[in-house]
């Protein structure tokens, strides 16, 4: 199985909870508090980590915080390189409101980062060896790390020779798309701040993501769809994928979830078609889970083959 490296710029320290209902100005009692391992990348490796999967997860930690979620992702086994930075690394909070089924997530922007401490973490791409073959980047930027540094991590890929996926969003997005990248997964709302068009029709989801490839922005396009799936555009096919319905707990950790197990498929020479199944399977199953939790294999595992029965 081909290597993975996994980047997360701003990792945070996740706690949720669950509370019968949010009142104002009253003290509220809370279910026990689930503190785990949160940030993009970090999430994604431990989706790969679930599967067997060959990942390590570079990313950056400073303080209390920081050393508590050091703690937990060596818990879950999972090859790690943290980069120290002086401030402490962000907390994340959500609450599920049971009476409603209403989650309140809470994210803040993160510590700032100097230009030493976010260009370490280029040059230590820079210089990885052996050279993971699949590199993925994934969430927001924290303060103070300009919005061309996925561009920047984009050229090292190139000359490295390593597959970037990316995911996240705005102007870091548009950056680093005007350098290529393997493979990007916008929802509707970004993809069509990317492109200033709409893609509401089939049709319109069709065009642009052709178009998009063509550009040479990225080799392969997923363009997210919610509950109605995504589309896989590349230069020598386009294919479709929707989950069947399910009831919702939690869609926070859906697009980690999605990222992990197609990265996962295409890392074990999957073709696409089935990787984006299993992507799509994966995001649904991670619906079912509470709080930041990730999905769960049997729920993907059912799910994927179940999408087989109805789609094929």
């Amino acid at each position: 199985m081909n290597t993975i490296v996994t980047i997360t710029m701003n990792p945070s320290l996740d706690l949720s909870t669950e509370i019968e209902e949010m009142l104002p100005g009253r003290k509220l009692r809370t279910a026990p508090l689930r503190r785990e391992p949160g940030g993009g990348g970090i999430n994604v490796a431990r989706g790969i980590q679930t599967l067997g999967g060959q990942v390590t997860a570079l990313y950056t930690v400073g303080g209390p915080t920081g050393q508590m979620l050091k703690e937990l992702v060596d818990q879950e086994d999972i090859n790690h390189y943290p980069l120290p930075i002086q401030r402490p690394t962000r907390e994340s909070f959500a609450i599920l409101e049971s009476s409603s089924g209403h989650l309140f997530h809470f994210v803040s922007p993160g510590p700032e980062l100097s230009q030493q401490e976010w260009q370490q973490c280029l040059d230590q791409i820079d210089q990885w060896k052996p050279k993971p073959t699949y590199l993925v980047a994934s969430g927001s930027l924290p303060p103070g790390v300009p919005n061309d540094w996925y561009a920047r991590l984009a050229r090292i890929a190139k000359k490295q020779g390593m597959r970037l996926i990316l995911d996240t969003s705005g102007p870091p997005l548009q950056a680093a798309l005007e350098e290529g990248v393997y493979l990007v997964k916008p929802n509707q709302h970004e993809f069509q701040n990317l492109t200033g068009h709409s893609v509401d029709t089939p049709e319109e989801q069709a065009t642009l993501t052709r178009e998009f490839v063509e550009q040479g922005k990225a080799e392969v396009v997923i363009l997210t769809l919610g509950d109605k799936g995504a589309l896989l555009t590349t230069r020598e096919e386009q294919q479709r994928a929707q989950p069947p319905k399910v009831k919702s707990i939690s869609p926070v950790g859906a697009g980690d979830s999605f990222v992990a197990v197609i990265t996962f498929n295409l890392a074990r020479g999957r073709a696409l078609k089935e990787s984006l199944y299993y992507g799509v399977a994966a995001a649904a199953a991670a619906l079912l889970t509470p709080g930041t939790e990730l999905y769960r294999t049997e729920d993907m595992e059912r799910i994927y083959q179940q999408m087989c029965r109805e789609q094929h």
